[in-house]
């Protein structure tokens, strides 16, 4: 027998009291249904659930299909699907370096290195052997909220290490200049949800920095490295080894710019811990490893890594464009960024989507980027007068959605031809 797909949308609210209307659908599914949700867990709860035949369009099941919940991370359902339409699956971020001046016989360039943000969201940092976008099912960017988080093989320098290797090779010996981040692809803007809260078209290590604490033997200092290194942060570490069982306890605190105090216990024989701090500026945090990776490379690069980014520096757009270009990275295909969002959460790449999508279209704003979506979702069938969103990963106070409008984007997104990718990126809960 020929087996159904079904698009099943499930909203749970915690509320004062069971808010349950009549469910249509009748047999052993309802019956199996109303016994976990009128459960003795979920007393409190406030369910919306819809089940529809994907083929048919037939409703299996539904209760409280058109009441508005809050959609949380299924936000991110609805920015991947805009992202999707607006970019393409086999979009691909590419980020150039230009030199401002003219290079002499000696290799020196008497001007500027000048990096275009493109809003690359990994910046290489992820891309595998395979070049695959990798991933761990507990991602780094929530490490402070929990023992879980892993950090994926990768190096997080690996795209600026590949410019620096482009710039050395187009015969640049020394920079006399000073080496610029131009990231005005978009308005800054803050995200939604969890993790790294700014929104910036550079993103390096998704703008943290990654701290690994393990433990030694009780009594002992633990071990406490950290990546991506550089010389714009201090890091001052004391973590101590306690027995077997202890609480572990770690906390990362901010100490003035550029600086990070790291204070705790961890019990013997615990896993690796992560934790995360949010750099306080990204352009400024992306030209001092590009400096890094550049002196790595064999450059010399006069100007420090230690001053701020000089935005009023650079030219116009229009003048960067045409200035000559000497490197330039390449992302894997968007739909790559697509499945590492949906996969793991990713607050920040999800939050990042709207303001990409506005700068395909040429607008600037986390408002224009929304104002598309409204659009893509009116053309897909989406009852746009049902749904509200603050923000492309969910936790935005503005976001409400009901289960039918999840459906309805869900079964289109089954009618068109990036419908694979978009499947393959979903997560698999459990």
């Amino acid at each position: 027998m020929k087996q159904k797909r079904l698009v099943t949308v499930v909203g749970c609210l915690l509320l004062a009291v069971l808010m349950a209307r009549p469910a249509r659908g009748d047999g052993p599914l309802s019956e199996a249904i109303n016994a976990v949700i009128q459960g003795v867990d979920y007393k409190h709860a406030h369910w919306g659930i819809l089940v529809v035949d994907l083929e048919s369009g037939e409703t299996v099941y539904e209760l409280n299909a058109d009441k508005l919940f809050a959609p949380a991370s299924t936000t991110k359902l609805f920015s991947v699907a805009t992202a999707l339409d607006a970019l393409g699956v086999d979009y691909r971020f590419r980020t150039p370096i230009y030199r401002r001046g003219d290079v002499d016989e000696a290799g020196q360039l008497r001007g500027d290195l000048i990096l275009v943000a493109s809003g690359d969201l990994s910046m290489g940092g992820r891309t595998d052997r395979d070049g695959h976008i990798a991933f761990k099912d507990s991602d780094h960017t929530y490490a402070n909220g929990n023992e879980t988080a892993e950090l994926t093989e990768p190096d997080p320098l690996a795209g600026l290490t590949e410019l620096a290797r482009q710039v050395a090779a187009a015969g640049i010996k020394r920079v006399r200049g000073d080496v610029l981040i131009d990231d005005r692809l978009f308005e800054k803007a803050e995200g939604s949800g969890s993790g790294p809260a700014r929104l910036t078209p550079i993103i390096v290590n998704d703008n943290v920095i990654d701290l690994l604490i393990a433990p030694t033997t009780a009594a002992s200092p633990a071990t406490v490295t950290w990546r991506p290194v550089s010389a714009a942060y201090r890091i001052d570490a004391q973590v101590e080894t306690v027995e077997t069982g202890k609480e572990t306890r770690v906390q990362v605190l901010p100490a003035g710019a550029g600086r990070i105090v790291v204070r705790g216990e961890i019990a013997a024989g615990h896993k690796p811990l992560v934790r995360v701090h949010e750099v306080d500026d990204a352009a400024s945090f992306a030209r001092a490893l590009l400096i890094e990776s550049l002196q790595r490379a064999g450059v010399v690069v006069d100007p420090s890594p230690l001053v701020a980014n000089r935005a009023e520096s650079l030219p116009s757009r229009e003048a960067c464009a045409n200035l000559p270009q000497i490197a330039q990275l390449e992302s894997p295909p968007f739909a790559e960024s697509a499945r590492l969002i949906l996969k793991v959460s990713h607050n920040l790449h999800a939050s990042t989507l709207p303001l990409l999508v506005a700068a395909k279209h040429g607008k600037r704003s986390l408002a224009d980027g929304l104002h598309l979506q409204h659009d893509f979702l009116a053309r897909s069938g989406v009852d746009v007068d049902t749904i509200s969103f603050g923000g492309g990963a969910g936790g935005s106070r503005a976001d409400y959605t009901t289960p039918r409008a999840t459906v309805q984007l869900l079964r289109h997104m089954a009618t068109r031809p990036d419908f694979e990718s978009y499947e393959a990126a979903l997560p698999v809960l459990g």
